[in-house]
Formats: structure tokens, C-alpha cells, sequence
């Protein structure tokens, strides 16, 4: 369990009470907040975004540079097996075991058994087709010397081509396709479509092999495929969608990983803090209660040799000084436990017992300050709650005492056992009236509400037996503590 708390040296959760103040700072033990050298969540975030933006762009434009790639190959590729088909059907019509050869018209047909209308005819089909290519800006086809043969652009035609890389690698080929963009090559003479491109075009080279194995002819076709373009975009969009949405989802997860691991770092970082802070605590109570033992006991027999005094408002002040002994010699006892670990299982605590029997020592304090105290047991005190009875009595005991000095010139202490909202536990509430005249007027605050040693003690019996604490308060005006405990599980 832990303390419901603002502050950082006790508690991590916030008290549900409005304007709750904290409990674990300068008002409960006065260490101050504590400070981590390195802030691993924020360098993580910081760091891990920076590192994964240029990754995942680089993802992106890699991926969606392939996918534009892979789908303008494809294209070439069934513009390639288009042509080849086209060849080999009107090849098989008249007869020929290719037509590659008489692409060129100044290639004669006869000494391969062909008749010379035939190979016309043959080769006008062909050329119908290419010029009916889908998406067709202009479609040339050069022979062996560089010559444009045939183009859908006929003022090319009997042009001779010289100095174009692209065609002599074409013509070295046997079953690629050439794909070229308009960003990887210069202006050409040969490049005078028929229909102008409106915004992106890709040159193909399909080379085609004749019947010794060699390279005859190349066909070069500009294309500007609008629709195959609007699926590449799509592709794209997809793609940086998949990165930016990848990317996202692994960052948060890294990130709620981190942020896990930082959060049991800070809590070990606080285990060991309040680990040393016991420590130095549990010195400094072994050195007061050595400190205090011999003087309490020479105050508590002198006050017993006052207590025979014939005087009856001696007799009482020196049982007061007896009452109040005996119950700081019961704190030092309770004060070393601290310096201990808590042994043994959880008991069954009487609270209103303990509560009445700390109001009871506090009563001479009570008459001597003009407080006056509103408390009435209820049905609630028959319930008992999970805890410690010593640890319990200090906590009420500090509780009681802050509200005490809250109030020097007298006022109200109301105390209220009331069931817990929502929750299997009591909610015990001490208010005061804070510092004012009996004229109502508010007195200047001589000091900050706090609870001195006894938060410590309050701090760790919420630990380990359950509920927690919150505070409302402010300077020189009323204070209200909660003190939330669980009940005891009946037995069955």
C-alpha cells in the first residue's frame, strides 16, 4: 500500500481531496524532493524519435522507389511479350519461322521462301499493333545500323540514330527490357511524339532476337501510363502510410516499455532513499531515546513526590506531569521501533480504543488551550481495522498534536468515523479550526502544519497495512486530515 500523496519523497498517487496538500515533502519528514541525475524517459523520447524519423523516411522512399520500379518493369515486361506475341501469330500466318528479319523493308524475303506480299502484309499488321499500343506517345523501330524503320511519328522514318547508348546496349541484349525516365536521360533528336506528354513519361528498349539468336531489331516505345501511374501513387501512399503508421506503433511501444522500466527505477530509487532515510532515523531514535530515558525518569519521581503534597492543585498538576512522562516514555519506546523493520502478521486494531486513548492524554492540553473536542463513537467502532496498535497510537498521536499547535489560541477539534466511499475501509477525519481569536479574527501562523516524527511511522503502517492519508490545509485557516484504514476481512 502506499500513501496517497503530492509529494515525491513519500507518495506518487494524488489525494482525492480538493486542494489536498502534500504529506511527504517539507510538511511530513522535510526531506527535499528527490532529483534524478538523468531523466531516462525524456532522453528516450528525445533520442528514439530522432533516430527513427530519418529511418523510417529512409524505409519509405527505399520501399516505395521499388515498388515504382517493380511496377514500371512489369509494364515493360507485358509491352515486351505483347510485341513478341504480335510477331510469332502473323509469323505463323504466313508461314515464317520469324518475322524479326523483315522488319527492316530493305531486307528481301525471297531466299527464305516468303513471298514478298505476304512479308508486307505481315509486317503492316505488326506496325498496326505497335501504333495501337495503350498509352503510346511514339514507338520507333531501328535495325542493326541505327535506322528508324518504321515510327508512328512517320517523319522519323529513314532517320539514322548515332550516339545513343541506351539502343547500342538494347541491341546487346537478348531478353531485358531497357527502362529508362526522363530524369536519367538527356533531350533526344528522335523524341518528336505524336501526342505530347502531360506530365511523366518512361522510354522501354524491347529488344528482339531472330532466328540465329541474335539481336535484329529494337523497338523503343515512350508511354506515359496514366493508369498505371495513379496505382503506382496509390502503391506510394500505402507505403508511406505502412512506415508512418509502423513507425508510430514501434515507437510507442518502445516507449511505453521504457517509461515502465523508468517508473521501477524511480520507485527503487525511492525504496533505497527511504531505506537510508530509516537508517539515519532509526540512529537518531536510539540516540534520543538514550538521551531521554534518565531525564524522564528523574521528572516522572519528582512530579510522584509532588503528588503527596498536601496541595490539591499541586497533586493535579504533577499527575498531569506523570500522564504526559509516562506517555512521551511510551513514544520513545514506539519511536525505536522505527528504526526496525514492522515483524509480525497484521492485528485486528481497536481504532476508536487507540483514538480515545490518545485524546485522553492530550486532554490537560485541551482545558489548558481552550480547545474544544467534538467526538462521538458510533456504530463504526465496533469494526476493527488493519494495522499496528503502536504505530497507530503515533500516528493519531501526531495527527492530534499537529492539530493541537494549529490552533494557539484555542478553538474546535471535531473528529468523525465514517464509512469509506466505494472502498472496504473506514475514512477517520480530524479538523480543526485553525488559528483564530475569539473574535473570530484570524491569527498570523507561527508555524507550517506538519506532523513532525510521527509521518515516518504514519507513513509506513499505510504501507504495509493499507489506505492512505491526505491533508487539506492552509496558512492560519482550518486543517482537515484523512486517514483512510482497511477493515479487518470478517472471518468465515
Amino acid at each position: 500500500m502506499a500513501v496517497r500523496d503530492t509529494g515525491v519523497a513519500l507518495g506518487a498517487r494524488t489525494s482525492p481531496a480538493a486542494g489536498a496538500a502534500p504529506i511527504g515533502g517539507a510538511r511530513g519528514t522535510g526531506r527535499p524532493p528527490m532529483v534524478l541525475g538523468f531523466d531516462l524517459l525524456r532522453w528516450f523520447s528525445i533520442v528514439s524519435l530522432l533516430a527513427l524519423i530519418p529511418v523510417a523516411a529512409l524505409t519509405g522512399a527505399v520501399v516505395s522507389n521499388f515498388v515504382t520500379r517493380q511496377a514500371l518493369e512489369r509494364d515493360g515486361l507485358l509491352t515486351a511479350q505483347f510485341i513478341a506475341n504480335c510477331l510469332a501469330v502473323d509469323a505463323a500466318q504466313i508461314g515464317a519461322r520469324s518475322l524479326v528479319p523483315f522488319l527492316d523493308p530493305r531486307v528481301d524475303s525471297a531466299p527464305a521462301g516468303l513471298a514478298p506480299q505476304d512479308v508486307a502484309h505481315a509486317r503492316a499488321h505488326i506496325y498496326e499493333h505497335l501504333e495501337a499500343l495503350p498509352d503510346a506517345l511514339l514507338v520507333n523501330v531501328y535495325s542493326r545500323d541505327g535506322r528508324i524503320v518504321w515510327s508512328s511519328n512517320g517523319s522519323l522514318v529513314g532517320e539514322v540514330v548515332r550516339g545513343n547508348e541506351e539502343l547500342k546496349q538494347a541491341f546487346r541484349m537478348h531478353s531485358d527490357v531497357a527502362l529508362h525516365h526522363p530524369a536519367h536521360m538527356a533531350p533526344r533528336p528522335e523524341q518528336r511524339f505524336v501526342v505530347e506528354p502531360r506530365e511523366f513519361f518512361i522510354e522501354n528498349y524491347v529488344p528482339l532476337v531472330g532466328p540465329g539468336g541474335k539481336v535484329l531489331a529494337v523497338v523503343e516505345v515512350y508511354k506515359e501510363p496514366g493508369t498505371l501511374m495513379e496505382s503506382i501513387r496509390a502503391g506510394q501512399s500505402l507505403v508511406w502510410w505502412t512506415t508512418l503508421g509502423g513507425g508510430i506503433v514501434i515507437y510507442l511501444g518502445l516507449f511505453g516499455i521504457v517509461r515502465r522500466a523508468s517508473r521501477v527505477l524511480q520507485q527503487q530509487q525511492r525504496q533505497l532513499v527511504e531505506a537510508q532515510t530509516q537508517v539515519f532515523a532509526g540512529e537518531m531514535a536510539r540516540a534520543l531515546a538514550h538521551s531521554l530515558r534518565n531525564p524522564l525518569g528523574s521528572v516522572r519521581s519528582s512530579a510522584e513526590l509532588a503528588a503527596c503534597s498536601d496541595d490539591g492543585c499541586v497533586r493535579k498538576h504533577a499527575q498531569d506531569i506523570v500522564t504526559q512522562v509516562d506517555f512521551l516514555s511510551q513514544w520513545v519506546h514506539e519511536l525505536l521501533l522505527y528504526s526496525h523493520p514492522a515483524a509480525g502478521d497484521r492485528e485486528p486494531v481497536d481504532l476508536c480504543g487507540v483514538l480515545e486513548a490518545v485524546l485522553l492524554s492530550f486532554q490537560p492540553t485541551f482545558e489548558r488551550t481552550g480547545i474544544a473536542l467534538h467526538w462521538q463513537r458510533n456504530r463504526l467502532c465496533q469494526s476493527r481495522v488493519q494495522g499496528n496498535t503502536a504505530l497507530a497510537r503515533q500516528a493519531l498521536h501526531s495527527v492530534i498534536s499537529n492539530a493541537v499547535e494549529n490552533m494557539p489560541g484555542g478553538g474546535e477539534l471535531r473528529i468523525e468515523l465514517r464509512r469509506a466511499e466505494g472502498a472496504q475501509g473506514l475514512d477517520l477525519l480530524v479538523s480543526d479550526s485553525g488559528s483564530r481569536r475569539p473574535d473570530g479574527h484570524v491569527l498570523p501562523a507561527t508555524r507550517r502544519p506538519g506532523f513532525g516524527a510521527g509521518l515516518p511511522m504514519l507513513n509506513r503502517a499505510m504501507q504495509r497495512f493499507g489506505g492512505f492519508v491526505s491533508l487539506s490545509s492552509s496558512r492560519g485557516a482550518a486543517t482537515q486530515v484523512r486517514l483512510r484504514f482497511n477493515l479487518v476481512a470478517p472471518t468465515p
